[in-house]
C-alpha cells in the first residue's frame, strides 16, 4: 500500500492550506479591519494558488491512480477515500490555477464591498466586484463541463448526483403545500402579540445562545463564538470549529435561533472521526446534508413545544421583566409565527422555502446569461412580489442581504431547502429509533440526538455520497412528503386550521 501511504501525506498538506484558506475568510468577518481588504484579496488568491497546484498536477493524478489500483475491497475507509480525491481531481483538475486565483482573488473584494453594500441598502455598491465573480464562476463552469443545464456544473460542488431536473420537480411538487398552508395561516385572523417590541439586553442574549450551545454539546475547547454581520459556521479541522451569530437587541429570536442553526453545523464536523482529519473524508458529506442538521436542529427540535416545556422557564429567567405576562403557549405561538419576511435568515418554516427558490431561480439565470448582474435588484423584487407578495424598501433588505453570491457560492441556495426536506426525513428516523424524544426534549435531554447523530450520520463523515448517505440513514429517496406533513400537522394545530 505504499501508494495509499503516499497519497495520504502528499494530500495533508493541500488539506491544512485549504485551512489557511478558511481561516482567511473567518478573519475577513470577523476581525480584519476595513483597510486589510486589498492585501487579503491578494492573501487569499496566493494560497487558493498554491493549494489548487499542488493538488492539480499530473503526478497527483499519477498516484491517485496507482493507490486505486491498490486498493482490494471497495468498500473501506481506504476506497472511500482514493474515490473523493479522483472524483475532486478530476474535477478541479480541469480549471486552470490562473482562474481559480483570479476567483479568488474576485470574491474577496466582493466580499468587501457587501459589507457596505447591505450597510447602506445600495446593491450598486457591489455590483462591479459581483459581476467579476459570476463571470469567473461561469468559466469555471466551462471548465468543469455538464449537461443540460450550465448550473448543473455548480450545483455537483455542493450536492453531488443532484440536478437542475431534480430540483425543478421538487420545488415544484413542494411549491403548492406552501401556498396553500402560508394563505390558510393567513385567513386564520390572530392577534398581535407584540413580544419582540421591547429591548432584550445582548449580554442575557449570549448568555441564552450560550446555553444552547452547550446543552447541544458543542465542545467550546475546539470551538469559539464570534460576532459577524451574516452568521456562518467554519471549520478548519474536526478540533477547531467556530461559530458565529448576530445580535440585535430587538430582534432577540435572531440570536436564539442562530445559536441552533450554526451550532447544528459545528456537531456535524466535530463529530467527523478525527482519524480522517486533512482528508477528503473528514467533514459533512454535502451542502444540503449539512443543512438537514442545522435546520432539523434550528427549527423542528429548536421551535418545538417539548423543548420550550424546558428551555422557556429559563429564558424567562433572563428576560423576567420583557415576558412577565408571556406565558409558554404565548411564547411558542410567537416564535412560531407565519408572516412573509424580507430577510431570508429571519423567515419562518413555511415561507423560507420561497425565498430559497426564488434565489435558486436568479442563479441559474445569472449563470446561463439570461439575466445580468445589473438587473437583479429589479428582479429581485419583482419575485418578491410574485413569491411573498411584499417588495424590500432597500437592497439591503433586498438583493444584497446574503453574502452567497460575494463568496462565489453560487450553486449553494438549493441546499437550504434540501435540507429542510431532508431534516423531515431524518426526524422520521430518529423519532422510530427514540419514541420516547418528546419526553426527553421536556428534561432538556439535548445530547440524546447529538449521540444519535453521531452514529447515524457524523459517523460517515464525506465517505458516502448524499445519496448513498440518504440511503444509509433514512432507507428512502429524497421526498418532500414527510416535510409537508410536519408542517401541515404542527401550523394546523398552532393555528387551529
Amino acid at each position: 500500500m505504499k501508494y495509499l501511504q503516499k497519497l495520504k501525506e502528499e494530500l495533508r498538506p493541500i488539506y491544512c492550506l485549504r485551512a489557511v484558506s478558511e481561516l482567511l475568510s473567518w478573519d475577513q468577518e470577523t476581525y480584519m479591519p476595513i483597510g486589510a481588504a486589498s492585501a487579503r484579496a491578494e492573501q487569499a488568491a496566493a494560497v487558493s494558488k498554491i493549494s489548487h497546484n499542488l493538488f492539480c498536477n499530473p503526478a497527483m493524478g499519477e498516484l491517485i491512480g496507482n493507490a486505486k489500483a491498490e486498493i482490494e475491497d471497495s468498500q473501506s475507509e481506504d476506497a472511500h477515500l482514493v474515490r473523493l480525491a479522483a472524483l475532486e481531481y478530476e474535477r478541479e483538475s480541469k480549471v486552470p490555477a490562473e482562474l481559480v486565483s483570479k476567483l479568488s482573488e474576485a470574491c474577496s473584494k466582493a466580499q468587501t464591498a457587501w459589507v457596505e453594500a447591505r450597510a447602506k441598502g445600495k446593491f450598486s455598491l457591489m455590483q462591479n466586484e459581483l459581476a467579476d465573480v459570476v463571470s469567473y464562476t461561469r468559466e469555471c463552469a466551462e471548465f468543469y463541463g455538464y449537461k443540460d443545464h450550465i448550473y448543473n456544473a455548480m450545483l455537483e460542488y455542493y450536492e453531488p448526483g443532484t440536478a437542475v431536473a431534480q430540483l425543478d420537480k421538487v420545488f415544484a411538487e413542494l411549491r403548492p403545500h406552501l401556498v396553500t398552508l402560508a394563505a390558510q395561516i393567513k385567513e386564520a385572523q390572530t392577534q398581535p402579540h407584540g413580544l419582540w417590541k421591547q429591548k432584550y439586553p445582548i449580554k442575557q442574549q449570549r448568555i441564552f445562545a450560550n446555553l444552547i450551545s452547550s446543552s447541544m454539546g458543542y465542545s467550546w475547547e475546539h470551538g469559539r463564538t464570534d460576532d459577524v454581520v451574516h452568521p456562518f459556521c467554519c471549520s478548519f479541522s474536526t478540533r477547531d470549529v467556530r461559530i458565529t451569530n448576530t445580535y440585535k437587541e430587538y430582534e432577540p429570536t435572531r440570536s436564539l435561533f442562530t445559536a441552533l442553526h450554526e451550532t447544528g453545523h459545528a456537531l456535524y464536523e466535530q463529530g467527523s472521526p478525527e482519524r480522517w482529519q486533512h482528508t477528503p473524508l473528514e467533514g459533512g458529506t454535502s451542502m444540503g446534508w449539512h443543512e438537514s442538521q442545522s435546520r432539523l436542529w434550528e427549527n423542528i427540535v429548536g421551535r418545538s413545544l417539548p423543548f420550550w416545556e424546558y428551555f422557556y422557564p429559563r429564558y424567562k429567567e433572563l428576560f423576567s421583566e420583557q415576558l412577565e405576562t408571556c406565558d409558554l403557549m404565548q411564547f411558542y405561538r410567537a416564535i412560531n409565527e407565519v408572516k412573509p419576511s424580507f430577510i431570508r435568515t429571519e423567515a419562518d418554516e413555511v415561507t423560507y422555502n420561497l425565498h430559497v427558490m426564488l434565489r435558486y431561480e436568479l442563479e441559474k439565470a445569472l449563470l446561463d446569461g439570461s439575466l445580468q448582474v445589473t438587473d437583479i435588484p429589479e428582479a429581485w423584487n419583482e419575485s418578491m412580489k410574485s413569491y411573498l407578495g411584499i417588495i424590500p424598501a432597500h437592497d439591503g433588505e433586498g438583493c444584497a442581504q446574503d453574502v452567497h453570491w460575494p463568496m462565489g457560492l453560487i450553486g449553494y441556495f438549493p441546499s437550504y431547502a434540501l435540507g429542510n426536506i431532508r431534516s423531515a426525513q431524518v426526524w422520521e428516523t430518529l423519532r422510530r429509533d427514540l419514541p420516547d424524544i418528546d419526553k426527553e426534549l421536556r428534561r432538556g435531554n439535548l445530547l440524546l440526538i447529538r449521540d444519535w447523530m453521531a452514529d447515524h450520520v457524523y459517523c460517515w463523515g464525506r465517505r458516502l455520497l448524499p445519496n448513498e448517505l440518504q440511503m444509509q440513514v433514512v432507507g428512502a429517496e429524497l421526498n418532500a412528503l414527510p416535510f409537508v406533513r410536519y408542517l401541515e400537522t404542527k401550523y394546523t394545530d398552532i393555528y387551529k386550521l
